[in-house]
């Protein structure tokens, strides 16, 4: 139950994300348009300057047609200006839309990786891959590799064979599959020893990896920065 309301929350959040980028895209694309529709037209100074020909045909002197052409040619400028204008806002609205966009996936990303982090310190430790190899005798525990007897290898084992199928086994259902017996004729004290013995095996070195170092020809002291540590 708790898994599947964590995963229906997951997904809900998703959703909200990628609804609230949608949001803002839509909302900058409304915002340039309404931007490129205020925009003065181009051809608005060319169009004035045509009206001043067509209006005042009387115009005839070297120097009101010389002021004439002028003006004609400032319209072009002007036309010419306002066009690449209307492309640098058009590259700079793309541009703040994509930085928003990554900075709101960014932040998204950021939460969730800073919720996951708080759950790993909460849990301890958490197991991201393990990998059993029963030809080294070893156990490789996300980045960890741990010696392990050749008992405590196959308790694991059918342990993590069980686990894969999603099976509970009782010390004496262990017993029988590691000692080929039926478990009925096997006594539950049996696999819970293996257990123990496996949590006795594997515990130490976790802790010899995790906490407490043994520096060679030096001693021993805790693998942890000092600053976290407290004594009341």
């Amino acid at each position: 139950m708790n898994t599947t309301s964590a995963t229906e929350a997951r997904e809900i959040g998703n959703r909200i994300v990628v609804a609230g980028i949608a949001a803002i895209v839509l909302i900058l694309l409304i915002a340039a348009v309404l931007l490129f529709i205020n925009l003065p037209d181009a051809n608005a100074f060319n169009m004035r300057v045509e009206q001043l020909f067509v209006e005042n045909d009387n115009l005839t002197s070297n120097a009101e047609i010389k002021l004439l052409e002028i003006l004609a040619g400032s319209g072009t400028a002007f036309s010419d200006t306002l066009s690449s204008y209307r492309f640098v806002i058009f590259v700079l609205l793309v541009f703040a839309t994509a930085m928003l966009v990554a900075a709101i996936a960014f932040l998204v990303m950021l939460i969730a990786l800073t919720r996951r982090m708080g759950q790993i310190e909460r849990k301890g430790i958490e197991v991201n891959s393990l990998l059993i190899s029963r030809d080294q005798k070893a156990v490789y525990l996300n980045n960890f590799e741990f010696k392990l007897t050749e008992a405590a290898i196959e308790t694991l084992s059918v342990l993590a064979e069980a686990r894969m199928d999603d099976d509970v086994m009782t010390g004496a259902e262990i017993e029988g599959v590691i000692s080929g017996r039926d478990a009925a004729d096997c006594d539950e004290a049996a696999g819970a020893t293996r257990i123990k013995r496996l949590r006795d095996t594997l515990g130490n070195q976790m802790m010899s990896e995790l906490l407490i170092k043994n520096i060679a020809r030096k001693g021993y002291m805790l693998a942890i920065d000092k600053d976290v540590i407290k004594m009341v």
